[in-house]
């Protein structure tokens, strides 16, 4: 139960930082282009780069300020960091090809289910 309460506190506070990058994003390039999700796709896998690396490196920290960490924040800030992470570890493992696999189903699959959500909600809704 701790574990997922700090997951869940990570999360509020990831998702507030998203919320304020788009706000931001919005005001200083508009609207016509998704600069926010870019912006937060990019920094968050940065940012997991970084934590992942500092974490193993140089602290030691419990399982639960990870969870806090990795999955809570910087989840909530963007699940992309992870998916990224997923896809670097296989690459490292020299898994190339499920590696490439792993990234070409998730982005493609991932759009499509949009697509079908979308087209199944609409009909649905009339």
């Amino acid at each position: 139960m701790k574990m997922m309460l700090m997951v869940a506190m990570g999360g509020a506070i990831g998702s507030s930082l998203r919320y304020l990058v788009g706000v931001l994003a919005t005001r200083l390039f508009g609207i016509n282009f998704p600069w926010g999700t870019m912006i937060v796709n990019i920094t968050g896998s940065f940012m997991m780069g970084v934590l992942v690396t500092l974490l193993a490196l140089r602290f030691s920290v419990s399982n639960e300020v990870r969870a806090l960490l990795a999955i809570g924040v910087l989840g909530g800030f963007t699940t992309f960091s992870s998916f990224a992470l997923d896809f670097v570890y296989l690459f490292e493992k020299k898994q190339y090809y499920t590696a490439m696999g792993y990234m070409s189903i998730s982005v493609l699959c991932s759009v499509l289910a949009l697509f079908l959500g979308l087209a199944v909600t609409r009909s649905l809704a009339g």
